[in-house]
């Protein structure tokens, strides 16, 4: 599953230039901010990569639990364990992109 790729990297926005009028916004102002922002595109890259490796590893891991168990033949605890174990790991990952949209989009986007 391939997430949509950003529009933009954080060295486009350190690169970009704005066009400056008679009445133009604080170049200084406007750098320090465009500097801000560059930081938290960072950290949220960063994080998003982080959590798909972290995806990735868990897909494996209950991957090969469910290997082992129907290496074991017994259907039945096999089924049950695997339904608990992917609950777990389906309200683990929920939960974890639900802290990173809060993070991205703030308070407005969760109420």
């Amino acid at each position: 599953m391939n997430l949509q790729q950003s529009h933009l990297t954080s060295k486009e926005i350190l690169e970009k230039d704005f066009k400056t009028s008679m009445r133009g916004y604080n170049q200084e102002e406007v750098d320090e901010y465009l500097d801000l922002i560059i930081q938290d595109y960072d950290k949220f890259h960063q994080e998003i990569e982080r959590l798909q490796q972290e995806n990735e590893r868990l897909k494996r891991m209950s991957s090969r639990e469910s290997s082992r168990e129907s290496s074991r033949g017994d259907t039945a605890v096999r089924s049950k364990t695997s339904n608990t174990s992917n609950h777990q790991i389906n309200y683990d990952i929920l939960k974890r992109v639900s802290n990173l949209e809060k993070a991205v989009f703030g308070k407005k986007y969760a109420d």
